[in-house]
């Protein structure tokens, strides 16, 4: 993780030695361990942060998910009827025009 960090950046080697030389001096090597310590509570709480944030927001979805299932059913159900209805009409339609078509036939022989 910490090279995609420094290939984001675009650090060499050299630069981020320098880096630490510097840091070195400002801070000294007894504050530097105290704030790498605190640097990494800082991004650990972040993520329980972010981890939370998110179980959340799938826990208040959960409900929206059923319901859209359930309404997507009842509507596939629906047009499924109608899909049927339809299908009686034509066959109804279709024999009416049998019918017709043989009575003009008789009446025309």
């Amino acid at each position: 993780m910490l090279s995609a960090v420094f290939l984001f950046l675009n650090l060499g080697g050299g630069e981020v030695f320098m880096i630490v030389i510097v840091l070195l001096m400002f801070f000294g090597s007894d504050k530097l361990p105290e704030i790498a310590k605190g640097l990494g509570k800082g991004l650990r709480e972040i993520n329980d942060a972010k981890e939370q944030i998110q179980k959340e927001i799938t826990k208040s979805t959960e409900g929206f998910a059923d319901e859209i299932k359930k309404h997507t059913s009842e509507i596939q159900s629906e047009i499924e009827k109608a899909g049927q209805s339809m299908k009686r009409q034509i066959a109804d339609v279709n024999k009416t025009l049998e019918d017709e078509g043989k009575n003009i036939e008789d009446t025309m022989k």
